[in-house]
């Protein structure tokens, strides 16, 4: 009982501050140590886009199944054609046609062609398809003035998958081509990793929703909304998005409440006298890490309640996706079966205007790009959302670094 009221009291931050930070590669650690793959799930295959691939896929047939015509024209060996030019054309009988899911049903010997469009099966005895702009047909005659190799312009039996063959590998997210391959092998369903349930808990009074009334003091809720785009954009799944006032035990019931994988709590995550959540986590489950190195999201905090992951996301705008992009996105991602690091295009460029950090903490500095020069944008307060959408992505400067001089090169995370 003693350690417990230990646990609890040092998780009950409320006015006193952090004593310590962690540095961030520790909580990464901890992300990367508590954020299994999901289990498997079958899928319809109208469903499969975007999922990522539990089990490899392996071709049960092959595609095409049969010799068929890649191109409008005429099948016929392509032995016959040869010497056929426009000074000396070769004339060959058409005798008869065949259609994309038919069959010849007559016989094709040696010497003849047979009309032929793209997706028919070649007859049997042919190997080659003269392209129709390269013959004149005329009295039940063509006349060729181009030869075609045996073998042209026929996709043979299995060129495009063979039987047996992987085809997609087991972790590839799947893309619109991928599932089409998919179809035409006949399968009706993949297996894909199950989607992490997150929970979005947006805590304040002084919180309130998109169109409706609100007094001077109060604020319209952008978390919530920000946080959907990025936990789809990560492979999540949202379970229920909440908003709670700072009520003790509202933000308890939600946070105990069965059904989610992932909880983001979004605002009371810091040492105010309202922040409840910190302790609320602690009390139902465990809270690790609460207080990071960094700028913004200091106050960021991950623990667990049961099987699910928690991660404490300040409620100014900035930190939350800051704190959201360097841990909560990185555990759907491992979860949902992706790669672990961020998800955005970047490209190295020279800093034309100092980047200034202090030693110590890890800052996610806001920047425009101008060519191939970056800059940090001039306001950059954990509260300015704005300067999310006037930058064009992010530079992570190291907590051992004081920033970048101008001339520096620099990675930047491009905002997509």
């Amino acid at each position: 009982m003693k350690e417990e009221r230990a646990k609890l009291v040092k998780a009950d931050v409320r006015m006193r501050g952090f004593r310590q930070r962690t540095e961030v590669p520790e909580v990464l650690a901890w992300v990367d140590r508590n954020a299994a793959r999901l289990a498997e799930e079958a899928v319809p295959i109208d469903a499969a886009a975007g999922r990522v691939l539990a089990v490899a896929v392996v071709a049960t047939i092959d595609v095409p199944g049969f010799d068929r015509a890649a191109m409008d024209g005429f099948a016929l060996r392509g032995s016959d054609t040869e010497g056929g030019s426009d000074y000396n054309p070769i004339v060959l009988p058409v005798a008869g046609e065949v259609l994309a899911g038919q069959r010849f049903a007559g016989h094709a010997a040696p010497g003849l062609a047979i009309r032929i469009m793209t997706g028919a099966p070649v007859p049997a005895g042919l190997d080659a398809v003269l392209p129709a702009e390269f013959a004149t047909e005329e009295n039940g005659r063509i006349e060729i003035s181009k030869p075609v190799a045996p073998g042209q312009h026929v996709a043979r039996v299995g060129e495009d998958v063979a039987s047996g063959a992987q085809v997609l590998a087991a972790g590839r997210r799947l893309r619109a081509q991928d599932v089409g391959l998919v179809a035409s092998l006949g399968q009706t369903q993949v297996s894909v990793v199950r989607r992490p349930r997150v929970r979005i808990l947006v805590t304040g009074d002084e919180v309130v929703p998109p169109g409706e009334a609100k007094d001077a003091y109060q604020v319209y809720d952008a978390n919530s909304y920000m946080l959907r785009g990025l936990v789809a954009r990560d492979g999540g799944v949202r379970e229920q998005a909440l908003r709670i006032a700072d009520d003790p035990a509202a933000i308890r019931a939600a946070l105990a409440a069965p059904g989610a994988d992932v909880i983001l709590v979004s605002g009371g995550s810091s040492v105010g006298s309202e922040d409840h959540a910190p302790r609320l986590v602690a009390e139902l489950g465990e809270l690790p890490i609460h207080g990071v190195a960094m700028r913004p999201s200091s106050p960021a905090g991950v623990g667990r309640i049961g099987a699910a992951l928690v991660f404490l996301l300040p409620g100014n705008p900035v930190s939350c996706l800051c704190a959201y992009d360097f841990f909560a996105g990185r555990a759907l991602r491992l979860m949902s079966g992706l790669p672990a690091g961020w998800p955005h295009r970047t490209r190295s460029l020279r800093v034309a205007r100092k980047i200034v950090s202090a030693v110590g903490r890890v800052d996610y500095c806001r920047v425009r790009v101008m060519g191939d020069e970056v800059e940090p944008i001039a306001l950059s307060g954990a509260s300015i959302l704005s300067s999310t959408t006037r930058a064009d992505g992010f530079v992570i400067v190291p907590a051992e670094s004081e920033g970048y001089a101008p001339g520096s090169e620099v990675v930047v995370h491009y905002y997509e």
